[in-house]
């Protein structure tokens, strides 16, 4: 496949599924052995991985909006720079929601093989954000 098909194939990936919260679309995008990346850790998580992670998403921020800002690709891989946008309604490790709307950024590094995305892992810059919705407080004082 080329850069340009597997940039194509993010897009529509978070257009039709992320953006939606369709996880019956996922099988057109994922494959059967989706890998996610976590803190340098691989975790084989299959379609129904891909699908629980959608829906906790969204079970957070159940009107999240992804734009692409930019995308480089090279070879299988994917980088997606975003900006999300979305209303803290649900609870997350532990964060009651502040219903708030929050905005933040981050960047997706995809491997697409055969069509269809095989591993997923990234960042988010949400530590301000979540700052300054009063989802998360700092501890301490000053000294």
């Amino acid at each position: 496949m080329s850069v340009e098909y597997n940039k194509n194939l993010i897009r529509k990936y978070i257009e039709e599924v992320v953006n939606t919260g369709n996880v019956n679309e996922i099988e057109k995008y994922v494959s059967s052995n989706y890998t996610e990346i976590h803190e340098g850790k691989r975790h084989v998580v299959g379609i129904e991985g891909a699908k629980e992670h959608i829906i906790g998403v969204r079970t957070t921020y159940p009107d999240l909006k992804l734009t692409v800002d930019l995308q480089i690709a090279e070879g299988d891989w994917v980088a997606t720079c975003i900006t999300a946008r979305g209303t803290h309604k649900g609870r997350w490790i532990g964060i009651k929601p502040t219903n708030k709307r929050v905005t933040f950024t981050g960047v997706n590094i995809e491997k697409i093989e055969n069509g269809k995305i095989t591993e997923h892992g990234g960042a988010a810059n949400i530590l301000f954000q979540l700052l300054e919705i009063g989802a998360i407080k700092v501890v301490g004082g000053k000294e």
